[in-house]
């Protein structure tokens, strides 16, 4: 005679609804406090409505995605969740941004092998705090428990972003010319790029003893966690304000990829190093790493994580327009004919 299994629930199986719905309770007043014109929805619905404002008159959509990539294996490390959400905004906000668009709203994916609600109440936290600081509204996302996908304690992050900007307004611009001056904006540190390699540095000098306690003033673990800063406010002030010609967002590639990106052809920009500070957190990462100048400049933002281009008669003006708004901003190349060199030279 068989004997029928026992009963089987999708908890039994790993995965907790309940834990997940007590997730959305806890979100859902941060996600709230993020919203602006525009948001028709409120959360738990299968999609998320939002008005383009009226205020704009030819209005283009600009999308972007992103993740925060092996910072988050120092997250798990170490416990520190709070920040990560931060990240994962600005990389794609910042994106949107140098499009020359308003970030309207954002959508998050935070997927687990077993929903911690109290770590993903942290991470959500971060990503509201990152939309509030872009001025973007959180209107939905997704939480997916996965069991057998990732191990214990850890979680992977995906972000997406849509703005807005005039049809006429759209960055890179045409006029991008000779002459032109490059203004840096001061990175808040390693920002979400390059952390393989700045892992592989800890491992060295952990192995060495040689572990700095401190860079920068602060203890090393917030150094290197410091969330990556959001440039959103400060640079639509003075895109409203100013003639910028053209937006590089700095991020894996460092300068020396990204700054080509919004190069016509026939232009490269002429940098001088010694016009913005090396920072102890920069210094340590290359002598740990033991790498040269230039594949320092193509793997870390080295202390500018996002480059305007401006008209040499605006350069001063933008330049106090961002200071105001409270951007470390710094003069720190111009652009000029190529020729037969590379878009980006580091003198």
């Amino acid at each position: 005679m068989s004997t029928s299994p026992s009963a089987m629930s999708y908890k039994d199986a790993g995965v907790d609804i309940d834990a997940g719905d007590a997730l959305v309770e806890r979100i859902k007043p941060l996600a709230r406090r993020t919203w602006r014109e525009g948001v028709l929805t409120d959360l738990g619905g299968f999609g998320a409505l939002f008005e383009v404002p009226k205020r704009f008159k030819e209005p283009l959509l600009v999308s972007g995605t992103d993740g925060v990539g092996t910072k988050l294996k120092l997250a798990f490390e170490w416990g520190m969740h709070d920040g990560v959400g931060i990240d994962l905004v600005a990389m794609s906000v910042n994106d949107v941004l140098a499009q020359g668009a308003e970030p309207l709203f954002f959508l998050d994916y935070f997927a687990c092998g077993k929903l911690d609600v109290d770590t993903a109440a942290a991470v959500v936290g971060g990503i509201a705090r990152g939309c509030e600081l872009a001025g973007c509204a959180l209107i939905g996302g997704e939480t997916a428990e996965m069991p057998g996908m990732y191990p214990p304690g850890e979680y992977d992050l995906a972000g997406f972003c849509v703005g807005a900007v005039e049809k006429g307004g759209v960055l890179p611009s045409r006029e991008v010319a000779a002459g032109d001056v490059v203004l840096g904006l001061a990175s808040s540190g390693v920002h979400s790029n390059g952390f393989s390699l700045v892992r592989k540095c800890i491992e060295r000098a952990q192995q060495s003893a040689a572990l700095p306690a401190q860079l920068d003033g602060q203890p090393l673990r917030a150094a290197l966690m410091a969330p990556t800063r959001i440039y959103v406010k400060p640079v639509l002030a003075a895109l409203s304000q100013h003639p910028v010609r053209a937006i590089a967002h700095i991020t894996g590639g460092g300068l020396l990829e990204n700054i080509p990106r919004v190069l016509p052809e026939g232009l490269a920009a002429q940098l001088t190093r010694a016009s913005w500070p090396c920072t102890e957190l920069f210094t340590w990462l290359q002598e740990t790493a033991g790498i040269d100048d230039a594949e320092m400049h193509r793997t870390f933002n080295c202390g500018i994580g996002m480059v305007l281009v401006v008209p040499q008669e605006a350069a001063a003006a933008c330049a106090a327009t961002l200071r105001e708004a409270g951007e470390q901003v710094f003069e720190i190349g111009r652009i000029a004919p190529r020729g037969d060199g590379a878009p980006v030279v580091l003198a």
